[in-house]
């Protein structure tokens, strides 16, 4: 007899693999920092392209969290009144860190300032059935907490480096 997987489970299955690709992909930064980056590019540079990266990261969230938060509104969820309180908690929070880290590059310079394009295409339809309202919906919750993730290590790793804490572990 046939038994499906549980979406739960099978979303428990991905993250753990996820978690395992973010520890491997960890470390193989760690080394190649540890072996070659420094040798490469002096560690003031390497701090003003990750607080490049971190604002652009934070700035191509914008158009998605607008998306999230309209669609929140009508999701056919149980909880779409939490989530939707939770959604605009989380832009208020994203435009409070842009506006600290936007303060925060002046002081570190040109480099730090720059920030790249990264466009949201998914456009802002997440369909007209119930199951594809809410796969996309989760799906583009998923690409947040991985992305927020990192803006949060890339921010870790620049205090570790601002208060000098032995800089090669950072």
């Amino acid at each position: 007899m046939c038994r499906a997987v549980p979406i739960g489970d099978l979303l428990d299955r991905a993250s753990q693999r996820s978690d395992k690709m973010h520890s491997l992909s960890t470390l193989l930064t760690q080394e190649m920092v540890r072996s070659y980056c420094r040798c490469l590019n002096p560690v003031g540079s390497l701090n003003s392209d990750l607080m490049s990266l971190v604002r652009s990261l934070l700035q191509a969230w914008v158009d998605p969290l607008v998306i999230l938060s309209n669609s929140a509104i009508t999701l056919p969820h149980p909880a779409k009144s939490s989530i939707s309180s939770r959604i605009q908690e989380l832009q208020e929070h994203s435009k409070s860190l842009a506006d600290g880290l936007d303060i925060l590059s002046g002081k570190m310079g040109p480099d730090a300032q720059a920030t790249s394009s990264l466009p949201y295409t998914g456009g802002t339809d997440l369909g007209q059935d119930r199951v594809t309202i809410l796969n996309k919906f989760a799906f583009l919750l998923s690409c947040l907490r991985r992305d927020s993730h990192k803006i949060d290590s890339f921010l870790k790793v620049l205090r570790c480096r601002a208060v000098k804490l032995q800089p090669e572990l950072c």
